[in-house]
């Protein structure tokens, strides 16, 4: 494995964490009810895309870790 690899891999999971910190976040707000429906929806809307983007960057970093051959 060389430094290409590693770098990808670390900067993958740096956004994967990001990611799923904003889901829990979302999760944990909306669970709450502190804030009026309008908004909740929203954040229902915003948790959904952060799973799609969480998953887009996960099956990037597969593609791309295929091209360049390490799978």
């Amino acid at each position: 494995m060389d430094l290409l690899f590693w770098g990808m891999t670390i900067s993958v999971v740096g956004k994967v964490l990001l990611g799923v910190t904003v889901i829990r976040v979302h999760s944990k707000i909306v669970h709450e009810h502190k804030v009026d429906g309008a908004v909740l929806k929203e954040m229902r809307k915003e948790k959904i895309l952060a799973i799609l983007g969480v998953f887009f960057m996960v099956v990037g970093y597969i593609l791309e870790a295929m091209f360049y051959g390490y799978f």
